[in-house]
């Protein structure tokens, strides 16, 4: 499944931040890490926490394209359905008790 992911390096810590717009309007997940812009750390930081978020091995997640750039598409290996149904769980409002 790709997703596509809007990446802010340097932030004050490493999460996922939602959807949001990508400059050219089209949808994409926001994300921040803590690691620099450079050698490839901010890749490195975006795989290890979509793999943790996901519950999935980092090994099974790739940048397939946008590597030097903010807007990047990313591969995730596995069922699409349930890959979606985690991204949408990790979004999803917190239920209520009766």
């Amino acid at each position: 499944m790709a997703i596509r992911v809007r990446l802010t390096p340097k932030a004050a810590r490493d999460s996922l931040e939602g959807v949001g717009l990508a400059p050219d309007g089209r949808p994409a997940l926001l994300a921040r890490v803590r690691a620099p812009p450079q050698d490839g750390e901010a890749n490195l930081a975006l795989v290890r926490t979509l793999a943790k978020a996901l519950r999935r091995p980092a090994s099974s997640i790739r940048v397939e394209s946008g590597a030097a750039s903010r807007l990047k598409t990313i591969v995730v290996d596995g069922e699409p359905d349930e890959i979606a149904a985690a991204l949408a769980a990790l979004f999803a409002p917190p239920e209520r008790e009766a």
